[in-house]
């Protein structure tokens, strides 16, 4: 069984139990749960902005720890602070030590979109995501039917909430409708692990132009995210490369600076 399957096994064993302990209605009473949404789709649309959506994370199944006594409230304010446009927060628990705790406390603290970043695969995840503060749920769709994309996605946007629909090849955007709001390109294979930012660069002219892009996983430097505007991709999402530093707030500022830094001295304007 591939590392993806696993993962997916255990997810539905785990939402099982959840259910049991925090039923649907008491979701829908959390304090957070009827709260006015930040649009990541409309932040993107900003020319001006960096399009950097910075993620907390500490650990993941390619590397195992990453960063296990991070702070995500400092880490996400320092995000926010160096230029980040939105913020990631992993709640998975078992693959990569996040929780429901994480994206509360990242939510009370910052006035920006949050991906909530989990493997979804049911409708009270949706209800979760809401309960918790996020703006934007993640769909993969190598772990979804595609009937199940189109549930999940009309049940977010129900909620106000928006949704990524994350693909790793070209086969996969026949998931996409009028529900999807961002298409994300992983350009990590969830089979092998490995990551390739050429995965997106192939993807960029098959994603249709009403869709904004992004573009995740194995971004490091401002060469890459040049490379990617390129190509039309407005969102970059960065996690592993900035958790794995001693300071990921660092890591992200100098990053952003960068980035600005080679903009401004070629001129560029993606507008």
């Amino acid at each position: 069984m591939d590392i993806l399957k696993t993962i997916i096994a255990d997810k539905r064993q785990e939402l099982k139990l959840q259910k049991q302990r925090v039923p649907m209605a008491s979701l829908e009473d959390s304090f957070l749960f009827n709260r006015k949404t930040f649009s990541l789709r409309d932040r993107l649309a900003d020319s001006s902005a960096t399009g950097i959506i910075a993620e907390f994370k500490r650990k993941s199944p390619s590397r195992g720890l990453i960063n296990e006594k991070a702070d995500p409230v400092k880490i996400s304010k320092g995000y926010v602070q160096a230029g980040a446009i939105g913020l990631s927060v992993l709640t998975d628990t078992r693959y990569f030590a996040g929780n429901r705790e994480d994206l509360v406390r990242v939510r009370e603290t910052n006035q920006c979109p949050i991906l909530r970043k989990d493997f979804m695969i049911d409708e009270y995840q949706v209800l979760e995501a809401r309960a918790w503060g996020a703006d934007v749920i993640l769909l993969i769709a190598a772990v979804l039917e595609k009937d199940m994309v189109r549930d999940l996605s009309a049940m977010a946007h129900s909620l106000g909430l928006e949704v990524l629909l994350e693909i790793h090849q070209e086969s996969e955007l026949d998931f996409l409708d009028e529900n999807i709001d961002l298409v994300g390109v992983n350009n990590r294979d969830l089979k092998r692990m490995v990551a390739d930012v050429n995965t997106s660069i192939a993807l960029s002219e098959k994603i249709p132009a009403d869709f904004l892009k992004i573009s995740e996983s194995g971004i490091s430097d401002p060469g890459t995210i040049l490379k990617l505007k390129e190509y039309e991709y407005r969102g970059f999402l960065i996690g592993e490369y900035f958790m794995q530093h001693d300071d990921p707030v660092k890591a992200c500022r100098e990053l952003i600076e960068g980035l600005q830094n080679v903009e401004n001295n070629h001129g560029i304007n993606w507008i």
